[in-house]
């Protein structure tokens, strides 16, 4: 029958709208901002960065300043600079850090693209999507201390990817430890073989 794809079309209309005055599970308006949306683990808006301890942010933070992630920025909205001297990881090996980190939102398209190539799981995409701001460039350029948040935070909004994360660097450090030991051990082994006896007999 002519038409009555539009007519069938008419009738799903009809009953979602009907449907979303009696039905709570179609009642999807909220009351924004009283009622803060709650968003999916996977949604993303603007990266921050990673660190191991929310008391000390600068000093734990995951970044080493590899600079992967602002070449491959599609928009070019990262800058880092290294910094010039070294501080331990969380594996306790001599690193450099960002001494700058930005990102401005301003262009950030939120690609994703600096969390897939970090090898060190140091940046992530965030949930903030209120972000208005007075002044379109200072106001929306952001800094390696306002980028900073703890890997707390990290498990708060993305549970099972920080807890897969953490997981993984828990085995990386594990498997660290445990070759920095056999090292040790092997040093110990060949210092030992090469000690020339003493105590023996003397010569008649």
């Amino acid at each position: 029958m002519l038409g009555s794809g539009i007519l069938k079309g008419l009738a799903v209309t009809a009953k979602n709208f009907v449907g979303s005055y009696h039905n709570p599970a179609r009642m999807v308006t909220q009351e924004y901002p009283d009622v803060q949306p709650q968003l999916p683990a996977n949604y993303r808006n603007f990266p921050f960065l990673v660190t191991e301890n929310a008391t000390d942010p600068m000093g734990t933070m995951r970044c080493v300043a590899c600079q992967i992630c602002e070449k491959e920025c599609p928009p070019q909205c990262i800058y880092i600079e290294k910094s010039k001297d070294k501080k331990p990881d969380a594996n306790g090996k001599l690193q450099l850090y960002p001494a700058v980190f930005d990102i401005d939102t301003a262009v950030c398209m939120s690609c994703q693209l600096c969390v897939e190539v970090c090898p060190f799981d140091a940046i992530k995409m965030d949930h903030v999507f209120a972000i208005a701001a007075t002044n379109r460039f200072s106001g929306l350029l952001l800094n390696r201390e306002e980028l900073a948040k703890p890997n707390t935070y990290f498990h708060e909004i993305r549970p099972d990817e920080a807890a897969e994360v953490d997981g993984r660097l828990a085995a990386e450090r594990a498997a660290a430890e445990e070759k920095a030991k056999a090292a040790a051990a092997a040093k110990a082994t060949a210092a030992t073989a090469t000690k020339p006896a003493t105590g023996g007999a003397a010569a008649p």
